[in-house]
């Protein structure tokens, strides 16, 4: 007992240490912000032709109508700030472009902030025409805005990288007081953004293990006929003759929907082994099976995508290397290394000692 208190102090210096001085999961973070930002992009690309009747002045939501809802729920828009149609066509291309350099972390403080507003703004104005995606891609980008989630795979990187190489100084030279601040807002910026990437392994805990609880309180799934109603439910039917193939088997039909129960419910318990590697994978199938038996894309797009979130850096960074073998690129994983290459925002980390 004694031991255990003495560690109990070291423990919580261990945890601050970890929260305050090493930013964490900076590939997972960047492969969010790669995924969501081409997601939305290619959803806006595929709506395109519907824009004006899902978004535009022409829905039959008006913008009026949504205004009046905006008074009672508190959402905004910058799409209903005016009801001209070349201002609408405008604030799609702006879209368009945002998801865009979101996604190549082009100057992605403040691209992220510009799409997070994005999002809110198209989400809001044809809230009636969500399926579960839109909610989790905003909630994403929202939490992205805290993250360094361009310090790696984007064009920012690149750019600190070059200047690395060439040898160009980022920073002039400071007096005392100005490096205090520098000092400051390095931790602030490292302690946003661990916390922005804890609550969103959060979220995904909550959402998989709510959704589970959910599931065993109703009967069908208890027996094992719940995915069978679903796949002859013609508004999740985009491919019938798929669904109809897929619901002549009654025991795999009863073991998918055993197996999703299980899944989502032990998500949050198997993060910390080995076991959590198995289970993203059969996440991943799941997820590729809503997606083409019930046509619901953009929600299993999103999922898979915040499901990186609980892989570890060594994991991107090893795809980092296999790619460049492939490419026939020079392997620089040096300058990948968490202590190698961090951007000024990030403290250094003390070198290993040899003796």
């Amino acid at each position: 007992m004694e031991t255990e208190q003495a560690r109990a102090p070291h423990r919580i210096v261990a945890l601050l240490t970890v929260l305050t001085e090493r930013p964490v999961s900076l590939y997972a973070a960047a492969v969010l912000r790669i995924g969501y930002g081409l997601l939305y992009l290619v959803f806006l690309l595929r709506e395109f032709p519907h824009r004006d009747e899902i978004w535009g002045p022409g829905s039959p939501w008006t913008p009026e109508l949504a205004r009046q809802l905006f008074d009672q729920t508190g959402w905004a828009s910058i799409l209903t700030l005016s009801d001209s149609r070349a201002y609408f066509e405008a604030c799609y291309v702006l879209a368009l472009v945002t998801s865009a350099l979101f996604m190549a972390g082009w100057r992605t403080r403040a691209v992220s902030v510009l799409f997070a507003v994005v999002v809110a703004s198209f989400h809001s104005r044809a809230i009636f025409m969500t399926d579960g995606g839109d909610n989790l891609v905003l909630l994403m980008a929202v939490y992205l805005v805290f993250t360094a989630c361009g310090r790696r795979w984007s064009l920012d990187a690149r750019r600190t990288r070059l200047r690395e190489t060439t040898g160009k100084p980022t920073h002039l030279p400071v007096v005392r007081t100005e490096a205090g601040l520098s000092d400051s807002r390095r931790t602030l910026t490292t302690v946003l953004h661990n916390c922005g990437m804890f609550v969103i392994a959060a979220q995904v805990c909550f959402l998989y293990g709510s959704a589970g609880l959910y599931k065993v309180q109703g009967g069908t799934w208890g027996n094992g006929t719940a995915l069978h109603y679903v796949l002859n439910l013609d508004l999740f039917r985009p491919w019938p003759e798929l669904s109809l193939m897929a619901d002549e088997h009654d025991v795999l039909i009863a073991i998918a929907c055993y197996l999703t129960v299980l899944l989502q419910i032990a998500f949050p318990f198997v993060l910390f082994g080995r076991l959590k590697y198995p289970v993203l994978t059969m996440l991943l199938g799941m997820h590729l099976g809503i997606a083409v038996l019930m046509g619901l894309p953009l929600f299993s797009g999103a999922m898979i995508i915040a499901d990186a979130v609980f892989l570890p850096d060594r994991f991107y960074r090893s795809l980092g290397r296999l790619w460049r073998r492939m490419s026939g690129r020079p392997d620089d994983s040096g300058t990948e290394a968490p202590s190698r290459g961090e951007p000024a925002l990030v403290p250094s980390q003390p070198a290993p000692s040899s003796h």
